[in-house]
């Protein structure tokens, strides 16, 4: 066995064993396959797809490459969530600890902000002294004790897949489907959780822009999670517009607390509830999705799904205070507005270039090395449907100098389309893949 003949067999349009793809991966990791037969084969894989065993077998092996996290001693139901990224994702911090309020264990492994999309451990470390760096026996503890635990992805941790992906960014290789579903799907099995709710965003703002091309995602990363022993299940909502009102990370951390609070935050509630159900009725804890939405509610209005993010804050070493009073998050020093330049209805929001705005700011990364301001980013006023007036603000951007504001406004300023009959609002939540 050699790569040449796999690759051959992968291009001819042949199915490849485990052993196969076995091979394959151990000696990519091991340096004795070189990065452009990888990409011969990533390229056959681009143009001829694999089967849903060979996804499954590619998954496996991606694992097999690295550590995995045994949490079967954390006691409970264990649950991970994961989102395809979006903009103005902050869904985690209002989900998990409603979760956790409610029983259910969160032993969660996540990763940092690239591009257009914002980083659940970027957010996080808004928290002055939180840390997201937590070894294996902290990280159990505190998920016993607290029910609740962010901790950053180890490189030891799937180590094939940050090789490929790395490759795949620079081959053109990135957007194939069984590609996605492994990449995804090996971190989140080795992360251990008996429960895996996948949050698949569709849209402008998306990395899958056609809702048929999220379904189809959404469906192999179930039908793999479940053929891995996994109870597994995928939302599909919409990223056409930025998801709530506010985008950037210690400004998103401030609307899931809000969420927390019992405030409506445009879809933001609907997602988390949405999600929630779906861990609830896969845990047996609720019949229906109305029985887990009551319970998810009734954590919120009693106070308790917020209290359980303040455990984990403290817990991981940050200031407490902060999700009580979010003054004390970091604040920047400079707010400028966006007027509308006519009265009409918004029909579009561009979430791609609201995600590019926060980058311009200083909010976002264009490379893996970017360091990154937590208080810079932008708070919508006006979402699709909306009606404005000429002059009204349509955004606030929040900003470390005037250099950073005026470039950020120059790309909002395209961002908006604005006519005189209000479009259709399309539906959010746009379906549940069991």
């Amino acid at each position: 066995m050699n790569a040449y003949e796999l690759i051959i067999k992968k291009r001819n349009g042949g199915e490849l064993s485990r052993e196969e793809l076995s091979y394959l991966i151990k000696n990519y990791v091991g340096g004795s396959v070189p990065d452009y037969q990888m990409s011969a084969f990533l390229m056959a894989v681009y143009f001829r797809g694999m089967t849903e065993r060979e996804t499954l077998f590619l998954t496996e092996e991606m694992i097999a490459s690295g550590d995995t996290l045994d949490l079967s001693g954390i006691a409970g139901i264990k649950a991970d969530k994961h989102s395809t990224g979006g903009v103005g994702d902050k869904t985690s911090l209002a989900l998990c600890p409603m979760l956790a309020a409610l029983g259910i264990r969160i032993a969660k492994m996540s990763g940092r902000g690239l591009g257009h999309t914002g980083g659940t451990i970027d957010k996080l470390e808004s928290f002055p002294g939180l840390t997201t760096s937590i070894d294996g026996a902290r990280f159990i503890r505190q998920a016993n004790e607290v029910g609740f635990v962010i901790a950053g992805q180890t490189a030891h941790l799937v180590p094939a897949d940050k090789k490929l992906y790395a490759l795949r960014d620079v081959t053109g290789t990135v957007d194939i489907l069984p590609l996605i579903v492994s990449s995804i799907m090996s971190k989140k099995l080795a992360s251990g959780a008996d429960i895996i709710v996948l949050d698949v965003k569709t849209g402008s703002g998306a990395f899958m822009k056609k809702e048929e091309d999220s379904f189809e995602l959404a469906r192999q990363m179930v039908a793999l999670g479940r053929n891995a022993g996994k109870k597994t299940v995928a939302v599909v909502s919409d990223m056409d517009e930025p998801l709530g009102y506010a985008v950037g990370n210690a400004l998103e951390v401030k609307e899931a607390i809000a969420v927390l609070n019992g405030e409506h935050a445009d879809n933001l509630r609907e997602l988390c509830l949405t999600l929630g159900s779906c861990v609830l009725m896969e845990a047996n804890m609720a019949d229906s999705e109305a029985q887990a939405g009551k319970m998810l509610e009734k954590c919120i209005e009693d106070g308790s799904a917020l209290r359980k993010l303040a455990d984990m804050v403290r817990a991981q070493g940050g200031d407490e205070r902060a999700v009580f009073d979010t003054s004390l998050l970091p604040s920047a020093p400079l707010t400028l507005e966006l007027p509308s330049p006519q009265e009409g209805y918004i029909r579009s929001i561009q979430a791609e270039q609201v995600g590019r705005a926060c980058i311009a700011l200083g909010g976002g990364r264009e490379t893996k090395d970017s360091s990154i301001d937590l208080s810079v980013g932008v708070v919508l006023h006006k979402k699709v449907g909306d009606y404005i007036s000429r002059g009204e603000s349509l955004l606030t951007i929040h900003a470390k100098d005037e250099k950073s504001a005026k470039e950020a406004k120059l790309i909002l300023s395209d961002s908006y389309e604005i006519g005189e009959t209000p479009r259709k609002k399309r539906e959010f939540i746009k379906g549940i893949v069991r």
